[in-house]
């Protein structure tokens, strides 16, 4: 296991998150993955009208364009939602750079849905941006107030999830969340998104309206008293020792914690009290199940090792469908290692009838032939040919039981490791679909991270299969935790409620529960550490600290706010001080491009670039995507524990300009510097260019190519070298 690094090429890295039910209406789940269907329409919208509602929205912002520049789309609509919608967009050279950009209308009013715009020019966007996040916001906020007419929004400050560096390149983007109100109340899934760039100019805007019909709200006036249901749960509370894993975003690396998790992680009705369930509402209070193993005694495995053949035919037992019109094609088996080393087979295959197929695979465990990875496409095949059949529901514990039945016959060996499920499953009226978890247990403690997903069709034949399971060697001791009582005060003190309208019941769209939802330290993305009784993100996000400095203080900090120079405390650290050529290249590559750290297999690993930068040395991933990038050559020597120098400084600064040919050539340069005579000759044309470019200072015509650079030089002049690159779009 080694850490190497890949550059993310289009879009930063996201984190998936799992909260409770009020916070997980996810506003834009799914939308990408929809299909449209083209509609006939009795009215015909001409494209002009489109066109004119857009330039009315952003006046004289798109003059610019004439009307053969846009392309309308057919009328079309969605599965899950009948109104009509229509997608404008646009594509233009200007100036020798493509302007594009993509708006949707939906509904008999042609509302505008969503936007996207890539505008010309984005360079007083970059730090330091020409309009502060607090500006933006007001922006964004008067953007909101054209297009909502007298519906009210409310910014959410608690919805920024996702974790990147912003580069220096690219242009400062605020992104804003604003949730609808009804009667002053939240509604969880009614949400608008607005991005404005760091020059004002606003780039997306998506209006999500999760259904067609107009909706109604339980009576708020009908509600009970917060501290009424806040005393409610303090009763019913309690603190449930867990194994947690987590994994650091930059590395990948796996780690586990003992945490204290709240027993009622839900919300409550308003209006009846009654409790709220992954399913909806119940009387009964939520308990801290009883943990049952599924075996007491380790099961034998399928196979003790499985060949090719053995693997397939596995796999065509478990694939085989009911219907002689469709042919089950198994294309091919190959074998893989995963984290820990441990050989899996992912087996890929095929339903193929006369007019059509469907294709996926399956993973398994190649030394027990245990399916670790499954999902069922027989259903929907049957339905496509038109040979489906109604089938009978199952009750929770006959579905459960079966489900049970599933795992002996497909995951044996694995089951002494974990229990019956203590939370009611998600069932899914529409489908008919129950969907199962059986958590982890070490050391009579559940892991949370790590479980068997079951999922069963109500005929009781299994839809899912998935077994997320990784060994460990250390796992913390239970020994030196707070007690639960204990954890039950802190989660109790910490404890507030958020009034929400939240839809419950997915077969009525059209009605929204008033819910007062449970938060757990202001922040759903917390947990409380069992063993120090302190709160600590998820994600390993904190309070990044600032620092002060004469000449340079806003770019430092702005590096450190992103993650780019990272520092562990202000009052020690010295912008003054020299920096190395190992921190000045991290700084650099995590500047310049998307940058992610992860556990890859050493046999993947094929690049050691510098005899003295091996994978086990903490800069490899810097350095070789540092040589990747083109900054540092690799028929140099590179010391990463040697001061930088201005000298060397000028040179990757050219590189990454992607000058580099031009600057080999130094005998056609000239340099008009007092101590010219001080710089290798090799260097020359690099640092005419530096000079030419204004890109590092020159004081009294002289370069002093020799002296050391400090953080706080190469702060100030990093981001001149930004503005150029992103000038040149390079």
């Amino acid at each position: 296991m080694r850490k190497f690094a890949i550059l993310v090429t289009t879009t930063a890295l996201s984190l998936g998150i799992s909260t409770t039910i009020g916070h997980a209406q996810s506003p834009i789940d799914g939308q990408n993955d929809r299909v449209a269907i083209e509609v006939h329409t009795e009215k015909n919208v001409e494209k002009s009208e489109f066109i004119k509602k857009l330039k009315a929205l952003f006046p004289k912002q798109f003059d610019f364009l004439s009307d053969s520049d846009f392309q309308l789309s057919n009328a079309h609509h969605y599965p899950e939602d009948n109104r009509i919608r229509y997608d404008l967009s646009f594509q233009k050279t200007v100036q020798g750079k493509d302007v594009f950009g993509n708006v949707t209308f939906v509904g008999n009013d042609l509302d505008i849905e969503s936007y996207y715009y890539n505008p010309i020019t984005t360079s007083e966007a970059l730090f330091p941006a020409k309009v502060s996040k607090e500006e933006a916001q007001k922006l964004a906020t008067n953007f909101l107030n054209k297009i909502t007419d007298d519906k009210k929004y409310q910014l959410d400050t608690n919805e920024n999830i996702y974790y990147t560096n912003q580069l220096i390149t690219e242009p400062i983007r605020y992104d804003f969340s604003f949730v609808q109100k009804q009667n002053d109340i939240r509604i969880a899934d009614q949400r608008i998104y607005v991005t404005v760039l760091g020059n004002g100019t606003i780039t997306s805007f998506y209006q999500f309206t999760q259904n067609a019909k107009k909706a109604t709200f339980d009576d708020a006036k009908l509600a009970k008293s917060a501290q009424t249901v806040l005393d409610t749960v303090k009763k019913n509370l309690n603190a449930q020792l867990k194994y947690q894993i987590q994994y650091d975003y930059n590395t990948g690396e796996p780690s586990i914690s003992l945490v204290y998790q709240p027993s009622i992680q839900f919300g409550i009705n308003a209006i009846t009290g009654e409790w709220q369930t992954i399913n909806g509402f119940t009387k009964e209070a939520p308990m801290v199940g009883k943990l049952e193993v599924l075996t007491s005694k380790p099961l034998a495995p399928i196979y003790n090792g499985v060949t090719v053949e053995q693997a397939k035919k596995i796999a065509e037992d478990l694939l085989k469908i009911d219907s002689e019109d469709v042919k089950l094609n198994i294309s091919s088996v190959h074998e893989y290692e995963n984290q820990f080393g441990q050989p899996f087979l992912s087996i890929q295959y095929s339903y193929d009838w006369e007019f059509g197929g469907y294709g996926s695979s399956i993973e398994m465990n190649k030394l027990t032939g245990e399916i670790i990875s499954y999902n069922d496409l027989k259903n929907e095949v049957l339905r496509e040919i038109g040979k489906t059949k109604d089938k009978k529901v199952l009750t929770q514990n006959e579905a459960q039981a079966k489900a049970i039945e599933h795992l002996k016959q497909w995951v044996p060996s694995y089951l002494h490791n974990y229990a019956k499920p203590i939370s009611e499953p998600q069932f899914e009226k529409a489908r008919g679909i129950y969907h199962f978890t059986f958590p982890r247990v070490v050391n009579g403690i559940i892991v949370e991270g790590s479980q068997i997903s079951v999922s069963v069709y109500g005929d009781g034949s299994l839809y899912s299969l998935y077994v997320n399971h990784q060994e460990f060697e250390n796992w913390p001791s239970a020994k030196d935790v707070i007690s639960s009582e204990a954890a039950k005060k802190l989660l109790i003190d910490h404890l507030t409620l958020d009034l929400q309208y939240i839809k419950i019941d997915d077969l009525k769209e059209n009605h929204y529960n008033l819910v007062y939802t449970l938060n757990y330290n202001q922040n759903q993305f917390s947990y409380l550490d069992a063993t120090t009784g302190k709160w600590v993100s998820y994600y390993g996000f904190a309070e990044l600290p600032k620092i002060t400095h004469p000449t340079a203080e806003e770019e430092l900090n702005y590096l450190i706010q992103n993650r780019i120079l990272e520092i562990k405390d202000a009052k020690t650290f010295n912008a003054d001080q020299s920096i190395s050529n190992g921190d000045a290249v991290r700084i650099l590559v995590k500047s310049l491009s998307y940058f992610y750290e992860y556990e890859m297999l050493d046999m993947e690993i094929t690049t050691q670039t510098f005899k003295n930068i091996d994978k086990k040395h903490p800069l490899y991933s810097v350095v070789e995507q540092a040589v990747r990038i083109g900054i540092l050559n690799p028929d140099e020597e590179f010391n990463p524990d040697a001061k930088l120098t201005r000298e060397q400084l000028a040179v990757w600064y050219v590189r990454a300009l992607g000058l580099e040919l031009a600057a080999k050539n130094y005998d056609i340069y000239k340099l008009n510097l007092n101590d010219a005579h001080l710089i290798q000759d090799k260097n020359i044309g690099y640092i005419a260019l530096s000079n030419a470019l204004k890109l590092l200072p020159v004081d009294n015509n002289q370069f002093i190519p020799k002296l050391e650079v400090t953080y706080a030089n190469i702060a100030s002049s990093i981001f001149p070298l930004a503005h150029i690159i992103h000038e040149n779009r390079r």
